[in-house]
């Protein structure tokens, strides 16, 4: 196998999995912030509190960029599958 096309390969495969990871880790990370703020100021302390909205919102940014995230996986399958037959 070529160096320069396994090096391509994980580079490939690194920003395809921040780029599809991105979107869901960002929105849980804003809105545990959110409501870790509004714990501290109103004293609550409730574990549903912070579980129930981030669910909640990771399954809306899923229906939401959830074709998108298939087209990139599907574009990403295509490319190593087309490069794996012509590497030998």
């Amino acid at each position: 196998m070529n160096t320069d096309f396994v090096i391509n390969l994980m580079n490939e495969s690194m920003t395809t999995a921040a780029t599809v990871g991105l979107p869901i880790l960002l929105t849980t990370l804003f809105i545990g912030v959110i409501i870790s703020l509004f714990q501290a100021v109103t004293q609550i302390q409730e574990m549903t509190l912070t579980f129930v909205p981030k669910l909640l919102l990771t399954g809306v940014v899923m229906y939401l960029l959830g074709p998108w995230m298939l087209n990139r996986l599907t574009t990403f399958s295509d490319y190593i599958f087309s490069h794996l037959l012509l590497v030998k």
